[in-house]
């Protein structure tokens, strides 16, 4: 009988559970093969297209850096301040500006007969004679540029190249550079020059510098680095970096991104764990009868783990997470026992721009990332969506608690790769400690709670232990939610005042800014950098916003000819309705829309594939005007005045205050106005306290002053009053004359 089992058993094992098997392996190992051989093939490809890459980003930077020479040397006053001599003023326009504002490393002028007469190098102004350690390799550029201007060579010349030039890749004191040279030229064509007998302007910017940087983020080349000779390493690129002449200057080297190597390691495992899954299911078919009870039991358990697991990340929930937590502080004697809340920042742009499968799987990377920092004894638990939980064991000294939550904020800032994307998020956590905070689990856990709020309102990416403070601090804004609804619904409370602006020229009154008040019953004034946050947080802000506009409105309705600004939330300018809703208040109070102007952030003026770049447009398109607010700040960049399509811009009363005689803030200041005058902007400066701030501002040339020095914010009656008071000086004066 025991013969016949085994003989039975060995049957059923040759005839039908090997032949599956090796069936299966065989297709499993087929499809690895040509997953692999498809991954190679990308590679290949991959790593053409970025030697491409390369090769097209040299070509279009000689074509920029042409292009930001023209902006200084198609220029009357070039021509004229070169023929002077005048080297302050070269510095600081042709020398310098080239220097800090497009990165040059080197700028050179040469006089007609091509001696030197400026250098700048080394990051300040040179001696002329400088430009002798570049001469044999720039000069025959120079007689390349003369030969053409005698030839009156205009084949360059287009809408978008102003003047003739010549460019090209050279070994300058030893490093690789681009090297730029335009003659020095008039734009109106009013100021007489003998063909090739021009001032020359010269620019040098090296590419094994700051430029490499530039373009290993630009364009995500990963450990891109120059070299004289060409890599011969296993799993390096490189590209040769060619003179016009078709001499090799160099290489530049990198390691190829290989995203069939990216795909193939992530579907190996899966693919593995497909074949074994079928080995599995092949064997349990096969073996059913043998297998019903074991098959059983696994259901069973796994029934018991999906009750106190997270289904996507396989960590333990909430209700395990509680348990746990009860069991471990009824047992915690002396042991410190720590909770951690924690809340992934920017998880929601995650999930609209790449998808719920995307949000799902940096769940799951981050929930991995989790479990592997902290310890066999700890445990890390998934509440739902992005929220996580972390109970820590003998982590009672500050500094070890300390380290490991900035462990973790240093690990969720490290990037994901998701779908071949790679996403950057953050994580703001907060933290209680059992015994210091108490032993209930419901209170530990409210208290860290709190302390993740207050991590996140207080810049987000970073960690907080809780204490009092945050409670009352959490209480303190819960009342002034409470109070500032009340005041909406009342009478009296949130008031709107007035700050007038002046021309600089005229020193008259041409508009006003509304500023928002608050004047609570029982605490007075409150400040606006107080409760305009929680307006946002809490989604009052468009009621507040729809009064201010409202009020502002009615009252500009009044005056003559003067405008009225207003400023604007970006959550206000996140509403589908905001510009209708404008559009209404001007026709209730019969403000011509010629004379609001709303005061954004330049982020939103910038944002223009959003609801808000849809709403800027349909403002100006009714003829509302919309200012840049505290420009100078934050993200503002010079550059960009080019792009943003505004009508005014309002410099941050930072750079107003800064004004002495030692301040590069006159320079940045006259640069703003200078740049906003070339693309038709109007400027007003803030934050104007003194006469001699009023005065340089005037020189420089702003348009609009606006401060302490004219008037604090007064509310609407001084306003019309002063209306009034000096339309009768006016009329005293027309009388008198």
């Amino acid at each position: 009988m025991k013969n016949k089992i085994r003989l039975e058993r060995s049957r059923f094992l040759l005839t039908q559970i090997l032949p599956a098997v090796a069936l299966t392996l065989l297709v499993g190992f087929g499809v690895l093969g040509l997953l692999l051989w498809s991954s190679h093939t990308t590679d290949h490809a991959s790593r053409d297209r970025q030697s491409r890459l390369v090769e097209l980003v040299v070509s279009k930077l000689r074509e920029a850096a042409a292009h930001d020479q023209e902006s200084v040397t198609v220029w009357d006053d070039a021509v004229e301040q070169v023929r002077l001599n005048d080297t302050d003023w070269i510095d600081i326009n042709l020398g310098a500006w080239m220097g800090d504002y497009f990165g040059f490393d080197g700028a050179y002028v040469l006089g007609p007969r091509d001696q030197p007469i400026y250098a700048y190098t080394n990051g300040g102004r040179a001696s002329p004679e400088a430009f002798e350690a570049i001469a044999p390799e720039v000069v025959p550029l120079v007689d390349a540029l003369r030969s053409k201007m005698r030839a009156g060579d205009v084949s360059q010349v287009n809408e978008m190249v102003l003047s003739p030039g010549v460019a090209d890749i050279a070994v300058i004191r030893n490093r690789p550079a681009i090297v730029t040279v335009k003659p020095i030229v008039s734009d109106t064509g009013n100021i007489e020059q003998i063909p090739g007998e021009e001032y020359v302007h010269v620019l040098v910017r090296f590419v094994d510098g700051s430029l490499v940087e530039e373009l290993q983020t630009d364009y995500m080349f990963e450990d891109l680095y120059f070299s004289w000779v060409a890599a011969n390493e296993r799993g390096l690129s490189s590209q040769p970096l060619k003179s016009d002449g078709g001499a090799t200057i160099g290489y530049f080297v990198w390691h190829p991104y290989q995203p069939g190597y990216v795909i193939i390691s992530k579907v190996v495992p899966v693919l593995t764990a497909v074949i074994v899954l079928a080995l599995i299911l092949v064997v349990t078919f096969l073996a059913l009868n043998r297998k019903r009870a074991k098959r059983l039991a696994a259901s069973e358990e796994r029934i018991r783990y999906l009750a106190l697991h997270d289904s996507l990340t396989g960590l333990p929930n909430r209700t395990s997470f509680n348990d746990r937590v009860d069991e471990a502080l009824a047992e915690a004697g002396n042991s410190g026992i720590s909770l951690l809340y924690l809340d992934l920042d920017r998880f929601k742009q995650v999930n609209d721009t790449l998808g719920h499968s995307a949000g799902d799987a940096l769940i799951y990377e981050f929930g991995r990332r989790l479990a592997a920092l902290v310890g066999e004894d700890d445990i890390v638990a998934r509440f739902g969506g992005d929220e996580f939980a972390l109970m820590l064991r003998n982590y009672a000294d500050c500094d070890e608690m300390e380290g490991i939550c900035q462990a973790i904020i240093d690990e969720a800032r490290r990037p994901f790769d998701i779908g071949g994307n790679k996403v950057f998020v953050g994580v703001s956590v907060g933290a209680s400690v059992a015994q210091v905070d108490g032993m209930d689990r419901t209170e530990l856990l409210r208290k860290a709670d709190v302390a993740l709020y207050y991590s996140k309102t207080t810049g987000r990416g970073r960690y907080s232990f809780f204490s009092q403070a945050m409670d009352q601090a959490l209480k303190l804004r819960q009342h002034t939610e409470t109070d500032l609804r009340k005041a909406l619904s009342e009478e009296g409370q949130l008031l709107v005042y007035y700050q007038p602006i002046l021309s600089s020229e005229s020193h008259k009154t041409i508009g006003y800014e509304a500023l928002l008040r608050w004047r609570h019953p029982e605490n007075g004034w409150i400040s606006p950098e107080l409760f305009i946050p929680i307006a946002e947080d809490t989604g009052l802000i468009s009621q507040i916003g729809t009064l201010v506009m409202r009020e502002a409105c009615i009252a500009a309705a009044a005056w003559s000819e003067m405008t009225v600004a207003v400023n604007v939330s970006a959550v206000e300018l996140g509403d589908p309705d905001y510009a209708a809703r404008v559009r209404s208040i001007l026709e209730d109070t019969g403000l011509e829309a010629r004379r609001l102007e709303l005061e954004i952030t330049e982020s939103a003026a910038t944002d223009e594939n959003s609801i808000a770049g849809d709403n800027l447009r349909s403002l100006r398109n009714m003829g509302v005007r919309i200012a840049i607010d505290d420009f100078g700040t934050g993200f503002s960049s010079l550059g960009r005045l080019h792009s943003l399509n505004v009508d005014r811009i309002k410099i941050d009363k930072s750079f107003v205050q800064g004004l002495g005689p030692r301040s590069d803030d006159e320079a940045i200041i006259r640069a703003i106005v200078d740049l906003a005058h070339a693309k038709g902007l109007k400027t007003t400066a803030e934050g104007v306290e003194t006469k001699a701030q009023e005065e340089r501002l005037a020189r420089i040339g702003c348009d609009d002053l606006q401060g302490f020095l004219y008037s604090v914010a007064i509310p609407l009656w001084e306003v019309n009053r002063s209306l009034v008071f000096g339309a009768k000086e006016q009329d005293l004066s027309s009388q008198t004359s």
